[in-house]
């Protein structure tokens, strides 16, 4: 019989928007299947206590209260605390990221190989490695759009292209962690941005405002799904975007997918297609092939983030001169080498962007000064502008307790089991974390700052947080992980993932540039033999 389309993608993120825009240019029909909706600049809007960086009351790109989880035990709603959110609407986060774009080191692929595997860890190396993913990186920076500087990137193999664009102009904050960093004897490097620096791929360059991390860019400088490949899917008129759609079940016999029932609101549908991607983010994707009886004792498992660890610093004069994105400036000198110090991986450390009054009241405030009143108020009029923090991610070290599974109790709007979020992170990602806030603080006091406080992180906890990852993850091995090297589910013909939840170890950097390089991977293989209709 013939199906109602040549692909389903489920979830329009740097995955699965990506996925499905390249196969649409490749001739194929496919359905891009998206729970949220696809608002305007203004309707994402400019609230600052409901965005996707401090959701207080609420945020503006979703999900929303349809979608519970348990987290720990009790239940949460997607702006709680361990919800571990990401974005539900059209482009997935990449609306409204900071768009860090960062290809991983080529010993974030090795990890089990290089230190061995701690006790009670479940760390194993990639099918793949940096080699295999170099030229994705390359078409990804290219075709999405990523301003940096090739010969800067100290830590990884000379890049055969340079970055389409240069890197943003670097901010006062920047400057004096680069002075700091000099006099410590550290190298630093300009930031690798999915953000337009000069006009490119017919958008405009950045205009540098104070609401780019967590808001929707109002020039549509920011580089995601939705604005390059999603849009290039739509040209061709083979890509057909269904928004609200919740995916709830795929449907197949063991080997081969069917087609997926999803719903608009209380309406069913059911839909067939030759070939389907599963790409709504790790903790969603898991959920959805458990609910679908799909895959081992794998899915779900291996659930990763990032802990950030850093410090936040006064400086006597004015640090922060106003020009957004904010970050310019990191250093990967601890990324890997530190096995001296007993430690397994690294992480990179970089300025942050600017930040909200509210957040940075809520993040930056000194130990002792008060919570509210006129001293309060006072102090942050006083301060704000001298406010800055060094932070970066670290290098999670899985354990194969960090998972999801379908709670037995708390059911979605549409009486399925919501997600349920348990376990934490191995004590060695603490250990990283505690060595990493070390050199932070290290490097804000050798950057001028009068006072630095915040401590390292002491107790494992679970670390999904908006970088997720790791519990559909790749493996040779049938019985080691969910896919193989290709995307491609153990046992399946035709049934794939290409999310962030197919990667085994989740890099000491933000995920997202590797997100997007392996859909472009993943693109790249399902259009080997397809037979494509006309």
């Amino acid at each position: 019989m013939r199906c109602d389309y040549d692909v389903i993608v489920i979830g329009s993120g740097a995955g699965g928007g990506t996925v499905a825009g390249l196969l649409a240019e490749a001739g194929r029909r496919v359905l891009l299947l998206e729970r949220g909706g696809e608002p305007g600049f203004e309707e994402v809007g400019r609230d600052h206590l409901r965005n996707q960086r401090l959701s207080h009351y609420g945020h503006n790109a979703g999900p929303d209260s349809d979608h519970p989880r348990v987290a720990q035990n009790r239940t949460v709603a997607p702006w709680d605390g361990g919800y571990h959110a990401n974005a539900a609407i059209v482009g997935g986060g990449t609306r409204v990221y900071g768009a860090q774009a960062w290809r991983f080191h080529p010993l974030d692929f090795k990890m089990a190989s290089t230190y061995g595997i701690p006790d009670g860890s479940s760390l194993a190396d990639w099918p793949l490695d940096y080699a295999e993913l170099a030229p994705f990186y390359e078409q990804a920076e290219h075709e999405i759009g990523v301003c940096g500087q090739a010969s800067a990137m100290w830590h990884l193999p000379e890049y055969k292209r340079d970055y389409p664009m240069p890197p943003m102009a670097v901010t006062k904050q920047g400057a004096t962690y680069r002075k700091g960093a000099e006099a410590l004897g550290w190298r630093t490097l300009p930031v690798p941005l999915a953000i337009n620096s000069t006009e490119y791929l017919g958008r405009p360059a950045c205009t540098r405002c104070q609401h780019c991390v967590g808001f929707a860019c109002p020039v549509d400088a920011k580089n995601g799904s939705q604005n390059t490949l999603i849009a290039r899917g739509k040209l061709t008129g083979r890509l057909f975007l269904q928004t609200g759609a919740m995916a709830t079940k795929i449907h197949h016999d063991g080997k081969r997918a069917s087609g997926v029932t999803y719903f608009i609101g209380d309406e069913a549908k059911t839909v067939t297609a030759e070939q389907i991607v599963v790409a709504a983010g790790a903790i969603e994707s898991a959920r959805l092939l458990q609910l679908s009886g799909i895959g081992n004792d794998q899915v779900g498992r291996h659930l990763q983030g990032h802990v950030y660890v850093g410090a936040t610093a006064l400086f006597d004069g004015e640090i922060w001169d106003g020009l957004g994105p904010g970050v310019t400036t990191a250093t990967t000198e601890w990324s890997h080498g530190n096995q001296s110090e007993g430690i397994i991986g690294g992480g990179m450390l970089a300025d942050e962007f600017i930040l909200l009054p509210i957040i940075a009241w809520k993040r930056y405030r000194a130990p002792g000064v008060p919570t509210w009143g006129k001293e309060a108020k006072d102090w942050l009029r006083q301060n704000y502008r001298k406010l800055s923090d060094i932070k970066g991610p670290v290098q999670d070290i899985p354990s194969p307790d960090a998972r999801i599974t379908l709670d037995p109790i708390v059911k979605d709007r549409w009486g399925l089991p919501v997600a349920r979020l348990s376990g934490a992170t191995h004590p060695e990602t603490i250990r990283t974390g505690q060595f990493l806030q070390k050199k932070a603080v290290e490097w804000l006091q050798a950057s001028g700052a009068k006072q630095v406080w915040g401590g390292p992180p002491t107790t494992p906890y679970l670390s999904g947080g908006q970088h997720q990852a790791g519990t559909c993850r790749m493996s040779d091995d049938p019985t080691a992980g969910v896919v193989d090297r290709n995307g491609r589910v153990h046992g399946f013909e035709n049934l794939f993932v290409g999310d962030g939840s197919v990667h085994v170890t989740n890099g000491g950097f933000n995920p997202v540039l590797t997100i997007f390089a392996l859909a472009f991977r993943l693109a790249a293989h399902m259009n080997v033999g397809s037979s494509l209709r006309s």
